[in-house]
């Protein structure tokens, strides 16, 4: 393990630990203020009592159910926090303690306020029962508050952190696509010039100059990247990108067949069509190394299978591929892998931007998600075009 995982897993143990605590801490608070103070409205009420007073068994019972409860609310929030504190560099952590601690601070003050006399009073002369009131009141409030600051600013931190990936991967994926597509436009230079080079190499034949021949095949083979057996989907990013993903796909093994076809009055922008068919290949691809890991010495080969065209007016696309069955349930992708999580909220984020819908299912050892786009003014009603 590097020196950045070690010094990474102790400091996400750490944030971890002291946000529950901190949760756990203020929702402790506010339900014992909330039901102190409820208690002593009862005793006075329903009970008569001018000026109730909490009993210590009464105080302790208290004390136990509010941290009871406390630990229950924070439990139902534990499948959140768990995706919140994965795969995130150590300086998200300590950003997002320091904060924490400070709420902390300021609360055990308050705290210490408020054991050495009544924090929040009446401020008039309505008695001691109206103060314990008035101070039960103001404690639930300060902790209602804060609790509410602790989470959104942890749930806002993820947000932000989400939203920089995306922004990230986008700016990466453009850059491999633009990179993709100078590659394709190479190639089809030399197609152009074929002529030139066929003449050159009858020249060399004539010559029997069979070693400059050779050189000169292979500086074309490197060159064009032949035997490449591009797709022809009509686009060139994405004839690019598809042959960079096929490459991928049987360098690892795994059995390929793409039938890709976009017309060229599509109408969706190249970097989108290159977001959708990238980020699906990669997830299908990682799904197929995860199956071959599992199923070590087996002769099961894995597959992916990729169709796209036009159906009713629509952009359908659609890859399926090998999965492990016990890795996914309920047709929902794992978000084991932090970097998939992020390429599939890219995805749904062009399928929203045109309106589009997303379906996945999962069974049988085979994954299948298929994205329906309406293009231009064919984008009405989608339920009925499904």
């Amino acid at each position: 393990m590097s020196d950045k995982g070690q010094t990474e897993k102790p400091m996400r143990a750490a944030s971890m630990l002291i946000t529950v605590l901190v949760l756990v801490w203020l929702a402790n608070m506010f339900f014992d203020s909330l039901s102190s103070c409820l208690l002593l409205i009862w005793k006075h009420t329903a009970g008569h009592v001018a000026v109730p007073i909490l009993e210590e068994s009464e105080i302790s019972l208290i004390e136990w159910f509010s941290l009871a409860a406390g630990v229950i609310a924070v439990c139902g929030m534990g499948k959140r926090l768990r995706v919140i504190f994965q795969g995130k560099p150590g300086r998200w952590y300590a950003v997002l303690i320091i904060p924490l601690l400070v709420i902390a601070v300021v609360i055990c003050v308050a705290d210490w306020g408020a054991s050495h006399g009544i924090l929040f009073r009446s401020g008039g002369n309505m008695g001691l029962y109206y103060d314990q009131i008035f101070s039960y009141v103001g404690w639930s409030v300060l902790s209602a508050l804060s609790l509410f600051a602790v989470g959104a600013y942890v749930f806002g931190m993820e947000r932000v952190y989400v939203e920089q990936k995306k922004a990230g991967q986008y700016q990466a994926q453009a850059a491999v696509y633009q990179m993709m597509e100078e590659q394709y436009s190479q190639m089809e230079r030399l197609r152009h010039d074929l002529k030139n080079h066929v003449l050159a190499l009858s020249g060399l034949w004539e010559e029997q100059a069979w070693e400059k021949m050779g050189d000169y095949l292979k500086k074309m083979e490197d060159t064009a990247q032949l035997g490449a057996n591009e797709e022809a989907t009509g686009n060139r990013a994405v004839d690019a990108l598809l042959s960079q993903k096929r490459k991928m796909a049987e360098n690892r093994g795994i059995d390929w067949e793409c039938d890709v076809r976009i017309p060229k009055q599509c109408g969706m922008n190249e970097f989108d069509l290159c977001v959708l068919f990238g980020n699906l290949l990669d997830n299908a691809v990682a799904a197929c190394e995860r199956l071959q890991r599992a199923n070590a010495g087996q002769n099961a080969k894995p597959f992916i299978r990729v169709q796209a065209g036009m159906v009713k007016k629509c952009f359908l696309l659609e890859v399926k591929n090998s999965m492990n069955a016990d890795e996914k349930s309920g047709g929902k992708i794992p978000e084991k892998d932090n970097r998939q999580g992020i390429g599939l909220l890219n995805v749904r984020d062009v399928v929203r931007g045109y309106d589009g819908v997303m379906h996945t299912e999962a069974q049988n050892g085979v994954f299948d998600i298929s994205v329906l786009l309406p293009l231009g003014e064919t984008a009405y009603d989608m339920e009925r075009v499904v």
